[in-house]
């Protein structure tokens, strides 16, 4: 079996979640089985509502109060440490049955530790042979973008959050 690849789509534009969920859209075209975690998010994107209708992707569980990591509380962040720690560990779990598997803002959830870092190292080192792995987030730390064997920046030139626009429905999520 060939050697799974990790992706790596990092930076502060618009575009990290898009083209990581275009590549999971691609692979479900050709039969792949997918699985979908989102860090830091509500799970209430469009691509997952067209992508949790195929019987071949894998929608993993939300974090129920999502706020921004500057928002949270010490409190809010050991609970949802908590609950990503759970999540990677079924994540582990599946990820033998599945082909490509999608962590969404993996990287801010490692950066802003609230992900246990040890632990998504040692299973990136050490995933199923022929799972590729895509992760995005702001701004990786070295160790994970010398694991990484797509890496793509996405940089912000302009973005009309700038001008006071709020997020669209359909646009940005």
């Amino acid at each position: 079996m060939k050697r799974g690849l990790i992706h790596l789509y990092y930076g502060d534009g618009k575009g990290k979640t898009t083209t990581a969920m275009g590549l999971c859209l691609r692979a479900a075209g050709h039969g792949m089985r997918i699985g979908i975690a989102q860090f830091l998010k509500p799970g209430n994107s469009g691509e997952l509502a067209i992508l949790k209708t195929l019987n071949c992707v894998h929608i993993f569980p939300f974090f129920k109060s999502v706020k921004f990591t500057f928002q949270m509380t010490e409190n809010e962040k050991v609970k949802a440490k908590e609950f990503y720690t759970q999540l990677l560990n079924d994540i582990k779990a599946k990820a033998p049955a599945l082909d490509m598997l999608f962590l969404d803002e993996s990287v801010s959830a490692y950066t802003e530790n609230l992900i246990d870092k040890s632990s998504l190292l040692q299973f990136l080192s050490n995933r199923p042979a022929g799972l590729e792995i895509i992760l995005t987030g702001h701004k990786p730390p070295s160790e994970l973008l010398d694991m990484a064997d797509y890496i793509s920046e996405i940089k912000k030139v302009r973005h009309p959050f700038e001008k006071g626009e709020k997020a669209r429905k359909g646009i940005e999520w």
